[in-house]
């Protein structure tokens, strides 16, 4: 998944879609335990989207926060 793809979710989707990637890595982690994956570089890629989705959420906060003190300073 691209950053530019995230940008253009809502903060809701965004957060959804954190739920699904944690959800996914979570199986796969309890998979690997008990047997070999038939992709584990899967693994990587989810927890390099949930990196992706837990920073563009710090952006959005980021950004709602300054958006107030620059109306105030107008």
């Amino acid at each position: 998944m691209k950053a530019s793809d995230l940008r253009e979710m809502s903060r809701e989707e965004v957060t959804r879609r954190l739920a699904e990637l944690r959800d996914e890595l979570l199986k796969l982690r309890l998979r690997r335990a008990g047997e070999s994956l038939p992709n584990p570089l899967r693994l990587r890629m989810l927890r390099r989207d949930v990196a992706r989705c837990l920073t563009l959420l710090e952006e959005m906060d980021r950004s709602a926060a300054l958006t107030p003190a620059k109306e105030r300073e107008s």
